[in-house]
This record gives structure tokens, C-alpha cells and sequence, in this order.
């Protein structure tokens, strides 16, 4: 059709819009005339064309209404082609008739046929190059028929899966439902013994412990007010607790909590919230205070329990003996695989337990009061119920996972290290210690020390290595309006307790230095004295005399006000102390093992010390006065 347009622009000279569809196209283009013959030859014979079918039309007029509709017509573009060189030529000789015989005359009817003949092959090719466009054209052609047809039929296709989908929707519902109403659980596997590969999982839970050496715990104790929960970590390759306490029963405790074997220090927190959280892994550095648990007190069995859960060597009682009482109950799943819950009594060594916990996630005694492990295929356990004298039920959850390096406070001693002979440059640190001492003259000292069972003291003052003096006021936390202040020197230690106020104020925490000049009476004198504080008093006054060569042991490295110390250790099995010397051989603190257990130290600042006032002679003893008349 595109063709057909082309053609027609070709002979009239019009431009006509092509349609885009070959059923829509006007009338006049069925009948257009394709000759090759352009309209301004037939201009030359100045006669005019007559109009189809008007009187007076020739027989030249009728051929050439006659082949333009031949041209029109569909019956193929070959006879079209003859029909329109037939008109050609037709009309070539009436032109030439009617113009002269004349030599120019001869001349233009000459030129004619050869504008004639090119015009007539330039059309047969175009022809030739529309049909194949046409046969090309008629491919749409037949698409826009099919398309015509298409959407009724993709309409049907469409409903008849739609119906399937649903019927297949319906009928699986239908399958589902009737599935579950006649679905029954398994019935459990009964309880049995043990077989001889739990009992041996059961007998090396402990040394899996000491083995895999730490773990994260979630423990939650007791019920209702006296419930207390704890979270944090056990490192059972050190003896070491450290946990957040809280609960509506956690009392005096509710804060942070460090155990190392018997000594037990917190740092307490009245106003932390109920719920406690994992503690930071980097404890504070303050407030930590040597604790003793009241008698009776149900945390006690809970952290005894959790430090008892290891042991280098499995237990020797055998799990498989029926007059053990060990069964297999029942086979749970969870995140970290399959465990064996296995009912037993508590290993040799941790408090005994009453009853047990029913279910894992109720505290309620078993039927039959045996304790219940959750272990896995490798000895490991993941969680403990019990229920221990004095604290009620006990549920316990261990992390596996989650095992950090802990470092313990000061009162314990510090983070471990690899203890190891000194260097020689350690060494001679060391020597030139009481020489560099004297030479600083003197410092400041601010005291941390827990003694005893649950005495922790706080001071605060000055200490001359040059006069052999230590002025200090001292307080108690249990006594916190209360003041100690200590006097040591050459003659021997004065002691007076007077109130805070008078003794230079401060908090219990962080107490003020003693008042200049010392207050002149109250003051107690005594020669000697051997308690804790003594002890590490006359080590600082005695400028690093460290004992014979070859006794100290490097710890660890560690840091004091901002430099890098080494922490060397001496001194005899009951007094170990510890020097904490910098690199320029500076001592930064003293620490002392006390009796307890826990470690007392001083921390010491190079400075200018006041001169202190010789402290009272204490009492001459009096030789007994005879009675009269005796010889």
C-alpha cells in the first residue's frame, strides 16, 4: 500500500496522507492510475482532458480511462505495467498527429518516446523494488489480523488458569485442614537408664569445664521478692567470678561482683536498675570493697555451685549403677544441636541439692527431686536446674560461646600474668630502688586496703623516705564519720581516732590528708605491730630493701598514672609484695598479700613533704616497786 501512495504522489503532484491499516484507506486510492506517463505531456496536443464519461470523449480518451483503471484494479502489477506503456504510446502518436509534420515537430515526438521509454523502465524498476516492500508490508498485515482475534482467546486461557490455581488453592487447604485435625503428636521416649556412653558425658561434664576454661552465665535464683538473677561470666581455669547482681532480692550486692576462690569483693550500686546486664569487660577501677555474705544469705551456695562445676579429673562415681538414680529423660533441640537431658544428683564437691527443677523453663521441683543436666554430644553443658538450701530453685544457662578474657580488680591481685625471672636490667632497677628513694625525699600517698573479712580502708597523706616518717588519716567504710590518724616513724606507730571533721573532712571514700601540725593529744602509742597495715607501712619506709638477689620475679607489665611499670614480686609466701617500678626506676605503688587473701597497696607521687613533729615516746615499762617488808 505504501507503494501505491508513492506512485500517486509521483503522477499528481499531491501529497496524500498514508493510513496505517490497507482497510481504512480512501476510495480514490483504489482507482489510481500508475502510467509512467507524466501529466504535463499530455498537455502538448492543447486540447484538455476530457472528464470519464462526459460527451465528446475520443477513442484516446477512452484507452486512457480504460488502462488507468486496468492500473487500478488487483489482478496484478504486470498488466499494469503493459496496459500503461500501451496508453504511452497511444498517446506519443495522437500528439504527434495533431502538432505537424514539421522537423521539429519529428524532433519532439522523437524526444517524447525517449522521455517516454526511460520514464516507462524507471517505473517498472520502483515496481519491482514496491513489490518486494509490498510482500514485506503484508507480514503486519496478517500479525494485525491475528492480533484482531488475539485478546478473546488469551481472555479465555487466562480465566481457565485462574480457575485451575483456584481449585488447586482449595483442594490443598481442604488437605491441610484435615491433616491437622488428625495430626497427633509423637508420644515422648520414656525415661531410662543411662546408657555407658552418657554415664562416661555425664562423669566429664566438669573437666569439659576446666577445659573449654570459661563461659557466660544467666542465673536466676529463688522466687518471687527473694528472686535474685545474675549475669556475666565463670572462668573456671582461674576460680573467677565476675557478675552483675540484680533482682528484687539482690539486697546489699545489687551492683557488680568479683569472686577469686574464698575472697569476695563488690563494687555495690543501690540505684541500678532490677534487670541486670552483662558487666564491662574492663571492670571500674573505684569503689570495689572486700564483702562478706551474711550468714544464710542464698547467694553464697549459687556462686559456690558455679565455681564447683569444674574439676581436673572426671567423677569416679559411677552414673550408670542403678542406686545412682541417674536416668536419660527426655532428647531437646537448640540452636546449638541436639542435647541429652539427663537427671543425676550434683557432682562430688558442690552444695547438695535438695530437689530439682520439672522443666526447663519453670522452676518447679521434679517428681522424682534429682538435679537435671542439658548436655551435648561433647560433655559440654548448656544449662542446669536445681534446687539448693537456702537459695530455692536454681536455673542456670551457660553460653558457650561467649567466653572473654576477665581481668580482675586491683583487690584481687590484677589482671594474670606469665611470672618469669628478671632481666639484668631489671635487676639493677631493682638494686638502685632504696638510693633513688631517698633521693625524691618523699611523696604523696593515697591507701587502698582490704583487710581482714570485711574491713576496707581508705587514706590519704604523706610519706618521707629521708626522715623514715609516714603521716596518714585513714577511714574506715563501715565507719564513715569516723577517722584513724596513723603516725609511724623510728620510735614506733601512734594511732588516734577523732571525728572526720577533725581530722581533715573528706569523704569515706576519698579522704582528705591529715591536719598540719598533728593534733597533740588522743594520740595511742605502740612499739610494734604486725597487722596488715603495719606491714606494708614499714615496706614503704624501708626504700625498696627488697631481701636478697635473685628473689623477684617479673609478673606482669602494667600501667600506673599514665607510664608503663613492670610489676615484680618478693618477698616470703605470707607477705608477698609487689613493685610497681616505671622505667626510670620510680616506684608508683606498693602492694601487699593480705591475710585474707586480697591485695592492699599504696600509690605514691614524688613530692615535697612538710616536716613532721616526732611522734610521743611511748611509756617506759615500769619495774615492779617492792612491797614493804620484802628483802
Amino acid at each position: 500500500m505504501r507503494t501505491r501512495v508513492v506512485a500517486l504522489e509521483a503522477q499528481t503532484g499531491r501529497r496524500e496522507r498514508p493510513c496505517s491499516s490497507p482497510r481504512c484507506l480512501p476510495a480514490r486510492f483504489i482507482s489510481v492510475d500508475t502510467s509512467p506517463t507524466p501529466a504535463p505531456d499530455a498537455a502538448r496536443t492543447a486540447t484538455p482532458r476530457p472528464e470519464a464519461g462526459s460527451p465528446g470523449s475520443g477513442p484516446a480518451s477512452g484507452r486512457h480511462r480504460t488502462g488507468s483503471a486496468v492500473g487500478a484494479s488487483a489482478s496484478g502489477r504486470t498488466n499494469d505495467i503493459k496496459n500503461t506503456s500501451k496508453a504511452g504510446r497511444t498517446n506519443d502518436t495522437g500528439n504527434r498527429s495533431t502538432t505537424g509534420r514539421s522537423a521539429g515537430g519529428a524532433r519532439r515526438a522523437t524526444a517524447g518516446r525517449k522521455t517516454a521509454e526511460t520514464r516507462r523502465a524507471a517505473a517498472e524498476r520502483s515496481l519491482a523494488e514496491n513489490r518486494d516492500t509490498t510482500g514485506r508490508d503484508d507480514t503486519p498485515d496478517t500479525v494485525d489480523t491475528s492480533d484482531t482475534a488475539g485478546p478473546p482467546r488469551a481472555g479465555r486461557r487466562r480465566r481457565t488458569v485462574l480457575l485451575l490455581l483456584g481449585l488447586t488453592a482449595v483442594t490443598s487447604a481442604t488437605a491441610l485442614v484435615l491433616g491437622l485435625l488428625s495430626w497427633a503428636p509423637d508420644p515422648p521416649e520414656p525415661a531410662r537408664p543411662l546408657t555407658l556412653t552418657e554415664g562416661e558425658r555425664l562423669a566429664a561434664v566438669r573437666v569439659t569445664n576446666l577445659r573449654d576454661l570459661r563461659a557466660g552465665v544467666r542465673v536466676t535464683a529463688g522466687t518471687d521478692a527473694a528472686r535474685i538473677e545474675l549475669v556475666g561470666w565463670v572462668d573456671w581455669s582461674r576460680s573467677l567470678l565476675y557478675l552483675d547482681v540484680g533482682g528484687p532480692g539482690a539486697g546489699a550486692e545489687r551492683g557488680l561482683l568479683q569472686k577469686s576462690g574464698p575472697v569476695l569483693v563488690i563494687r555495690p550500686d543501690p540505684a541500678a536498675v532490677p534487670t541486670p546486664a552483662s558487666p564491662p569487660l574492663m571492670p571500674p577501677a573505684d569503689r570495689w570493697r572486700l564483702h562478706r555474705l551474711a550468714p544464710g544469705a542464698h547467694l553464697a551456695p549459687v556462686l559456690d555451685l558455679l565455681l564447683d562445676l569444674a574439676a581436673d579429673r572426671p567423677d569416679t562415681t559411677t552414673r550408670t549403677a542403678p542406686s545412682d538414680g541417674a536416668r536419660w529423660i527426655a532428647r531437646e533441640t537448640v540452636p546449638a544441636g541436639p542435647l541429652d537431658v539427663i537427671q543425676a544428683p550434683l557432682p562430688t564437691g558442690a552444695p547438695a541439692a535438695s530437689t530439682a527443677i520439672g522443666t526447663p523453663s519453670a522452676a518447679t521441683p521434679a517428681p522424682d527431686g534429682q538435679t537435671r543436666y542439658w548436655l551435648d554430644q561433647d560433655a559440654r553443658l548448656h544449662k542446669l536446674v536445681t534446687r539448693l538450701p537456702g537459695a530455692g530453685p536454681v536455673t542456670i544457662i551457660f553460653n558457650r560461646a561467649d567466653r572473654p578474657t576477665l581481668r580482675p580488680v586491683d583487690a584481687l591481685g590484677g589482671r594474670p600474668g606469665l611470672p618469669r625471672a628478671l632481666t639484668d636490667a631489671e635487676q639493677r632497677r631493682l638494686d638502685r630502688l632504696p638510693a633513688r628513694l631517698r633521693a625524691h625525699g618523699g611523696a604523696t600517698v593515697t591507701l587502698t586496703a582490704p583487710t581482714g573479712t570485711d574491713t576496707n580502708l581508705r587514706g590519704a597523706g604523706w610519706l618521707s623516705w629521708t626522715a623514715g616518717t609516714v603521716y596518714l588519716a585513714v577511714a574506715d567504710l563501715g565507719v564513715p564519720d569516723r577517722r584513724i590518724l596513723l603516725r609511724r616513724d623510728a620510735a614506733g606507730l601512734a594511732r588516734a581516732d577523732l571525728p572526720a571533721a577533725d581530722a581533715g573532712g573528706g569523704t569515706a571514700e576519698a579522704p582528705a590528708r591529715p591536719p598540719l601540725p598533728p593534733p597533740v593529744g588522743g594520740w595511742r602509742v605502740s612499739r610494734s605491730a604486725r597487722d596488715d597495715l603495719s606491714v606494708l607501712l614499714d615496706a614503704a619506709i624501708a626504700a625498696g630493701s627488697v631481701g636478697q638477689r635473685g628473689a623477684a620475679v617479673r609478673v606482669r607489665e602494667d600501667v600506673a598514672a599514665g607510664r608503663a611499670v613492670d610489676v615484680i614480686e618478693s618477698g616470703p609466701a605470707d607477705a608477698r609484695l609487689r613493685y610497681w617500678l616505671d622505667r626510670d626506676g620510680s616506684l608508683r605503688r606498693l602492694e601487699l598479700q593480705t591475710d585474707g587473701g586480697a591485695w592492699a597497696h599504696l600509690d605514691l607521687w614524688p613530692a615535697v613533704v612538710p616536716r613532721l613533729a616526732a611522734n610521743p615516746r611511748p611509756p617506759s615499762p615500769r619495774s615492779p616497786t617492792p612491797r614493804p617488808g620484802a628483802r
